[in-house]
């Protein structure tokens, strides 16, 4: 027996109290935090992912995000329906062009962001768990990369090392005029701290795709102007969905076929 999830859909210990006979298990989705890693490797069930397939709708999301941020597009586009513009010119905004990004999370998805990222004439640095055969500079740790970024872009996974690691430390580093960008999961910012540097202007700016508590993300958010919110829509375009439910498939096919998974999780 195997299940089909969805990366956002938690699989809880106890279903598979009530499943016994699950072998399998194919998350539709590159995250696979949503699944009892422990429990699986207990009792021998495979699981795959869908990495690789949703890197161009990710990364597309999170540079639009960043200029919706930076150049203030969903502000401007309200400016003009509202008749605004009449009565006065919109505010200055800041350009891309030579600023530093910092990613965090240097895996499929950071690598192709930043290879996007390359011809819109900026600095790239990244951290992670190791330094890599890349052409940017490496950073040991989160802190040291924000002090070094006035662009923050989290790519990484969600598990125990990164719960949380963007907290009031890590944006005071990133200063007043430094913005964040989430593409990763909310389980690696430490929200509380995010309200209150965007709240007292303690960074510029975030743009935000993930959350805690989704699909009901902590209304604060909702009440400052600073902030650009999407509802967790990285890899939601049609293209991209269909891709990934055909990689789930072909590892279920796989699996009952008794061969190689194509994207196994090594838990």
């Amino acid at each position: 027996m195997a299940i089909l999830t969805r990366s956002n859909t938690t699989l809880p210990e106890s279903l598979f109290e009530q499943l016994p006979n699950v072998r399998m298990v194919a998350t539709c989705g590159v995250g696979y935090d949503n699944l009892p890693l422990p429990l699986l490797k207990k009792r021998g069930i495979k699981a795959s992912n869908t990495p690789g397939v949703l890197n161009d709708a990710v990364c597309e999301l999170a540079i639009g995000m960043l200029f919706g941020l930076l150049r203030r597009i969903p502000q401007a586009h309200a400016f003009v329906k509202s008749a605004a513009w009449s009565q006065a010119p919109f505010a200055i905004t800041t350009t891309l062009a030579g600023k530093r990004i910092g990613i965090a999370g240097m895996g499929r998805i950071g690598q192709d962001l930043a290879k996007r990222l390359e011809s819109f004439k900026v600095e790239i640095a990244y951290t992670g768990p190791s330094q890599k055969n890349i052409p940017y500079k490496y950073f040991p740790d989160i802190l040291s990369l924000a002090k070094a970024s006035d662009i923050l872009v989290l790519a990484c996974p969600a598990n125990p090392d990164t719960e949380r690691m963007i907290n009031a430390a890590v944006l005071d580093a990133l200063g007043p005029e430094g913005y964040l960008i989430n593409i990763a999961r909310g389980s690696v910012v430490n929200e509380a701290d995010l309200l209150v540097a965007l709240q007292q202007k303690k960074i510029a700016g975030a743009a935000l795709d993930v959350f805690e508590n989704e699909p009901n993300p902590n209304a604060d958010f909702l009440n400052i102007d600073n902030v650009l919110l999407t509802p967790h829509i990285g890899s939601a375009t049609s293209e991209t969905r269909q891709l990934m439910t055909n990689l789930a498939i072909d590892n279920l096919e796989a699996f009952y076929n008794q061969q190689p998974l194509l994207t196994e999780v090594k838990n």
